[in-house]
């Protein structure tokens, strides 16, 4: 058997000594850094690319607060792929190429292409796939009962808001 001796540390050992700073306001102070050339991180922190850490949920939660997470490598490139688009979709205030679903589907199958998908809204076309609304995850919830048409609960185009670039 292989002994090593390796010096161990406690909390003690390494916390931060109160002192006055020469920054006048925390605000003042930058935690930016880089993770590579072209990716910037506002605060530095990694999450590990572990399976019992790491998968999308994650990787989300870690994009909105600066950080970055690492998705794990033990899943089929299919699940990676998905795992990534579900990221990627989470972060953009404009979602480009958005989920759609027709008016004269019902809310079950609305409900299961928000669950398939990972969003909590879809775009509401009609035969000709224009948009005639929106459905949401609030939507669904209010719906009395599943059988009933997309188009029947959804909120139309003309009471959506919406603001410009």
């Amino acid at each position: 058997m292989i002994i090593r001796s390796q010096k161990g540390l406690t909390f003690d050992d390494v916390l931060l000594v109160p002192k006055r700073s020469p920054f006048a306001s925390r605000g003042d102070v930058s935690t930016a850094t880089r993770l590579t050339a072209s990716i910037p991180l506002n605060v530095p922190i990694v999450s590990a690319n572990m399976d019992t850490v790491t998968e999308a949920r994650m990787a989300i939660a870690m994009a909105q607060n600066g950080g970055i997470g690492i998705l794990h490598r033990f899943m089929t490139v299919e699940q990676q792929v998905r795992q990534v688009t579900q990221v990627k979709r989470a972060q953009g205030f404009v979602v480009e190429n958005p989920y759609a679903i027709d008016a004269q589907a019902t809310i079950a199958q609305a409900h299961a292409l928000m669950r398939r998908q990972g969003v909590g809204g879809l775009v509401v076309t009609n035969g000709e796939r224009h948009l005639v609304g929106i459905i949401t995850q609030r939507d669904l919830l209010l719906a009395p009962h599943q059988e009933l048409a997309v188009g029947d609960v959804m909120t139309p185009y003309d009471k959506i808001v919406s603001v410009g670039p």
